[in-house]
């Protein structure tokens, strides 16, 4: 070969890698970027906490001084039967909407505040009495409804490698051949949880296993960013950033997550820059995945015979 080529051949291949590195180092400072932005303000009382990205927090549906009642209604499922720790975390979320509310709505003449809930009928769940017209009660602590102060975070066990922590899974020996059933149906939750996702208004009877894990990593403090690929997001938290992708089980679809699906969400995973990398599906996952696991520890998959383990490593409840 001409040295004039191999120098141009050379010069390309450089050309290629070097923006192939800033590239990446680009990616791996937005992730970087997201995870401080979610530290900051995950819990910041000056960001609108009660605005259509609720983070952390019930999603409020209205807000309406009525008198002397300041009236709140939350936009959160509830059960048939009533539920006092339920009712008593509104009514926490509810003396901070008000608040929060007070910089730019008079309160002076609030005696009561009233919350509300409910989906499919709107009822009153609880109701506090100010020790004085517009005098609230201190703020807590801790704003907002969610488990990321816990000791451990159950995620993470997932990827921990030797540690006992550590959560290991099978796969399912028989696949159904017919269409599969709600996953609720074959899912235990336990009480704390449940409480946890309606307070953030996710109903746990509707939700698919892909909504169903992105709703506990909201509860457990991750932020979650939706990505460019379809069903893809960014979960951050504590400056480590984990790809997740999601392959919802339909009607009608093979019950069992397919190799070509795998492919893509590995390959997606390698150029997202993320830390961690999971794939969550309500379909039943092949023996491929374990080999997957063992070759790439950073990886792992969130499949329909894996959730209720999931569910039950938080040991909450």
């Amino acid at each position: 070969m001409e040295p004039v080529i191999v120098i141009i051949v050379l010069v390309v291949v450089g050309y290629l890698l070097f923006n192939m590195f800033r590239s990446r180092n680009r990616r791996m400072k937005e992730a970087a970027n997201q995870a401080q932005t979610a530290q900051a303000t995950g819990l910041s009382v000056n960001r609108d906490m009660f605005g259509p990205d609720t983070g952390h927090h019930a999603p409020l549906e209205s807000f309406h001084v009525v008198g002397s009642e300041a009236r709140v209604t939350f936009d959160v499922p509830l059960d048939d039967e009533d539920d006092a720790v339920l009712n008593d975390l509104l009514l926490a979320e509810a003396v901070e909407v008000v608040r929060h509310k007070r910089h730019t709505l008079p309160i002076d003449d609030v005696r009561e505040i009233v919350v509300f809930a409910g989906r499919d009928k709107v009822r009153e769940v609880a109701r506090h009495r100010l020790p004085a017209p517009g005098e609230l009660p201190p703020p807590m602590h801790d704003l907002g409804v969610n488990f990321s102060t816990i000791a451990h975070d159950p995620f993470a066990a997932h990827f921990d490698e030797g540690d006992d922590a550590a959560v290991t899974f099978g796969t399912a020996l028989n696949v159904p051949e017919d269409d599969l059933s709600p996953l609720i149906d074959e899912l235990r939750i336990p009480k704390g949880l449940d409480r946890g996702l309606r307070t953030l208004g996710a109903d746990p009877a509707n939700l698919g296993g892909p909504e169903f894990v992105i709703a506990l990593l909201r509860l457990f403090g991750y932020s979650i960013a939706e990505q460019a690929y379809e069903g893809s997001y960014m979960a951050t938290k504590d400056g480590q950033s984990t790809f997740i992708a999601t392959d919802a089980y339909k009607s009608g679809d093979y019950p069992e997550l397919q190799e070509n699906v795998i492919r893509r969400f590995l390959g997606e995973f390698s150029s997202s820059a993320a830390n961690r990398g999971m794939l969550i599906t309500d379909k039943y996952g092949p023996f491929l995945i374990h080999e997957i696991e063992t070759n790439q520890p950073k990886v792992r998959f969130i499949t329909r015979e894996r959730i209720q383990k999931f569910i039950d490593s938080m040991a909450l409840g």
